[in-house]
């Protein structure tokens, strides 16, 4: 059971990796401007800054698949719900069918286990246990629908229905970000490309013609040049990358 979606902490596995590439991939981009290996060694060191991002990055994908897999969740919920069963029943039995579609791994089957033993052992709410889990995750689907089943609950209404439209919004949801990502990938990968072009460049440079841009590297003027020069590309392929992510 993970006590907050929107952190993600990194394995040890995963740190070794992380640091271990990320270093690896900044030493060199680094000695491709300033051929130095203290400033390049010096460089590296940013991906400790770089981190921070990367677990968010992580954080936001995990979250997309858990409401990809919440959808699975409330057809399981609506089928068992429309047969006569409890909302506890129903937890119950979207578990052994979900086990059969999804991943042993996955953070969803994690959380109806926790929840069925919960119920059957403790004998707690299952509008506890739903709500508690729709604040650890921080995603608006799952409140919204918890929000409106314990409203149902206690004031009485069509439980049925209320999963099916559930179903639905979340379903129109996830196609119209497809159709998005679908649109916007071209965009994306253009904008990479072009924020590899300088990089790219500048290595075959070196390895076609390294004395003409000698001066670059050995002089102040040059150093300072690769400087705005590295920090522009930074600067412009971070800009490209905010622009093309489109949030809904």
């Amino acid at each position: 059971m993970i006590r907050d979606y929107s952190k993600y902490d990194l394995s040890a596995k995963e740190k070794t990796v992380f640091y271990s590439v990320g270093y690896t991939v900044l030493f060199l981009f680094s000695f491709l401007f300033y051929r130095s290996l203290i400033i390049s060694a010096a460089t590296g060191l940013f991906v400790l800054k770089i981190r921070p991002y990367y677990e968010t990055y992580l954080a936001d994908r995990r979250l997309s698949v858990l409401q990809a897999e919440f959808k699975d969740l409330l057809y399981s919920l609506s089928a068992s719900v429309s047969s006569g069963r409890q909302m506890s029943e129903a937890l119950i039995e979207a578990e052994e069918n979900l086990a059969l579609t999804l991943p042993p791994d996955s953070c969803l089957l994690k959380e109806l286990h926790y929840m069925c033993l919960s119920i059957r052992d403790n004998n707690e709410s299952d509008s506890v246990l739903l709500a508690d889990f729709a604040g650890r995750s921080h995603c608006e689907d799952i409140r919204s629908f918890v929000q409106v089943y314990t409203t149902c609950r206690n004031l009485g209404g069509d439980l049925e229905k209320v999963i099916s439209r559930s179903c639905d919004m979340i379903t129109d949801k996830m196609n119209i970000k497809r159709e998005i990502e679908a649109i916007t990938s071209q965009k994306k990968l253009e904008g990479r490309l072009i924020a590899l072009m300088p990089p790219v460049m500048l290595a075959l440079m070196n390895l076609v013609s390294s004395s003409y841009i000698e001066p670059l590297y050995t002089t102040i003027g040059g150093r300072i040049i690769m400087t705005v020069a590295l920090a522009a590309t930074a600067a412009g392929a971070v800009m490209m990358e905010r622009i093309s992510n489109v949030e809904i």
